[in-house]
């Protein structure tokens, strides 16, 4: 097998930062790595995230070996979700994006402004 080369568009690399460029990746991760949650727990944890959108995310998280998935014969059936050892990886490792992106909010947002302002000045 070649050597992994991110740059190239046939690189399987790319589907895995795909993934990690995700924010509901990032935001479900990051509340996973700190306990199992259950379905609704984590809808409620991440304001904005819809039903369909958060299923779909998990089983992709199933899918790449980042989560697992447990249900219980209860009614209704209780699911719980963890967080595996190569996620907690990915998780470390994207929790200072997160960070970075919550200190430099207001720095991106200004930049953003002084742009617009340009771009229209120049119309």
């Amino acid at each position: 097998m070649d050597q992994p080369d991110a740059f190239s568009a046939r690189c399987p690399t790319r589907q895995i930062l795909d993934r990690i460029a995700d924010k509901w990746t990032v935001l479900l991760l990051g509340l996973l790595a700190s306990r199992t949650m259950r379905f609704n727990e984590l809808r409620r944890g991440v304001d904005g995230l819809s039903q369909k959108v958060l299923s779909q995310t998990l089983k992709s998280l199933e899918r790449d070996g980042l989560v697992t998935r447990a249900a219980y014969p209860t009614v209704p059936v209780t699911v719980e979700y963890a967080i595996t050892d190569l996620g907690r990886t990915l998780a470390a490792t994207l929790e200072p994006l997160r960070l970075w992106a919550e200190g430099h909010m207001e720095a991106v947002e200004k930049a953003r402004i002084d742009f617009d302002q340009r771009q229209q000045a120049a119309a």
